[in-house]
């Protein structure tokens, strides 16, 4: 469905299952992709969250998946915001929020600054990311995070990368991640969120940290951080945000996944649906 936020801005919010209104039987599931992704990654954990009797809906937000990119803000604050908008137009609060990256930041913000929306909070290999304390500069985060120039490969090529690089994903979890780009006419591919504007939530990413948000988060929340085997440095790095982001909220716990993909929710979307189920019975 399409569902304005804004004068002539329009997100694309799927929803899964039957129609659930405040008073429904079943939990409400607000599930928030991250940076340069797409709602169609959430599609196999909302199939279980529905097969468990539960409503859901996930949200593409501005710039991404089938969602109108307008001139302006982009970033946090502004995603934030949109959540918000998107629950009123849909009638829903007391939702569990679940985002996954920069989405994990999103939906920090969006329960910190709207806790009435929110009864519980779940944090898919993000929600901690703190950039300014990653990195000793702007110039040096940049320089790290600026994604490559993919505009003009052939969209085959790209998706053989892809499960290529995943071999353990579904052919879903595949197509949904390929569908952050947009495939045109003569077959090759370009990037739905064009770079420029995807360094513009890094660079809001750097300037406003998550991390002043975390002391307002009072709703029962599970953060599922996933660490790769072959970094242990940056896996020690991972656990002190985690802990710390964990330690400064009110209800939180952390469940680990070692040895798994950052995409949690596309590679293991049962384990990630139990854990949300798991705050069914925590939120408030």
């Amino acid at each position: 469905m399409r569902v304005a936020v804004a004068e002539s801005i329009d997100l694309n919010v799927r929803q899964y299952g039957p129609t659930g209104q405040p008073g429904d039987a079943g939990r409400h599931f607000l599930l928030v992709h991250g940076l340069a992704s797409n709602a169609r990654l959430w599609d196999q954990v909302a199939a279980y969250l529905v097969a468990a009797g539960h409503h859901a809906w996930a949200v593409d937000l501005r710039g991404h998946g089938e969602s109108d990119l307008p001139d302006g803000d982009v970033g946090t604050a502004t995603a934030a915001a949109d959540l918000a908008v998107v629950c009123e137009r849909l009638g829903l609060d007391q939702v569990i929020a679940a985002g996954q990256s920069w989405g994990g930041n999103v939906v920090v913000r969006f329960a910190a600054e709207h806790p009435r929306l929110v009864a519980g909070l779940a944090l898919v290999d993000g929600g901690w990311i703190d950039l300014a304390a990653d990195f000793p500069s702007w110039e040096a985060c940049a320089k790290a995070l600026r994604p490559p120039e993919i505009d003009g490969a052939p969209a085959g090529q790209l998706e053989g990368f892809l499960r290529t690089a995943h071999p353990d994903w579904s052919d879903e979890a595949v197509d949904a991640t390929a569908f952050n780009l947009r495939v045109r006419d003569d077959g090759t591919v370009e990037r739905r969120l064009p770079v420029e504007r995807h360094m513009e939530i890094v660079r809001d990413m750097w300037e406003h940290p998550v991390t002043r948000y975390f002391g307002r988060i009072t709703m029962p929340a599970v953060l599922l951080p996933a660490y790769s085997s072959d970094d242990p440095g940056r896996a020690a790095g991972k656990r002190d945000h985690v802990a710390r982001a964990a330690a400064a909220m009110a209800d939180a716990r952390v469940h680990e996944y070692p040895g798994s993909d950052h995409d949690l929710h596309a590679q293991r979307p049962k384990d990630v649906a139990d854990d949300l189920l798991s705050l069914v019975g925590d939120a408030r």
